[in-house]
């Protein structure tokens, strides 16, 4: 619980507003360039709070360099109540821009189910065959809901 000092001086719970702008404030110091991704926790706390809250699917991703540093966080593209269209070029595009060597996959599941569907198993292995060409790993996808499942650590990246 979240609690900030009214005019009087005392202390009441926060609204939901406030709440969400201070998680965000505190998410983006984590998704400053140079902050390392090493690990699905990492990336897991480096994310959550950008694609938690959202009604809609929303497909994002960190790039990073050779050392597994942050570059970029890119939400790329935005999808409905339970899809999002994923253009891989895009991601290609951008993953060539920014000189990346790595990236982290990642999109949110607005129902709150974080099991991967076939198709997200799917779309990781178009990815990373797809990004395999250009020299870019794909380390992890993340299904965000309730919690955050790691598709490395579920075993669906080899």
């Amino acid at each position: 619980m979240l609690f900030i000092k009214d005019q009087s001086g005392d202390y009441q719970p926060a609204p939901k507003e406030i709440i969400f702008t201070e998680a965000n404030r505190l998410s983006s110091s984590q998704l400053r360039r140079g902050v390392y991704i090493n690990s699905s926790d990492a990336a897991k706390a480096a994310i959550q709070n950008k694609l938690s809250n959202h009604e809609y699917e929303m497909f994002a991703c960190l790039f990073l360099d050779t050392a597994h540093r942050l570059l970029s966080f890119k939400e790329m593209f935005k999808g409905s109540v339970n899809c999002a269209t994923v253009h891989p070029r895009e991601v290609v595009k951008e993953a060539l821009r920014l000189n990346a060597a790595a990236v982290v996959l990642a999109h949110n599941h607005p129902s709150g189910e974080t099991v991967p569907s076939l198709q997200d198993i799917e779309l990781t292995r178009k990815l990373k065959k797809i990004l395999k060409v250009i020299d870019v790993t794909v380390l992890d996808h993340l299904v965000i809901g309730d919690d955050i499942a790691s598709m490395a650590d579920l075993g669906h990246m080899s």
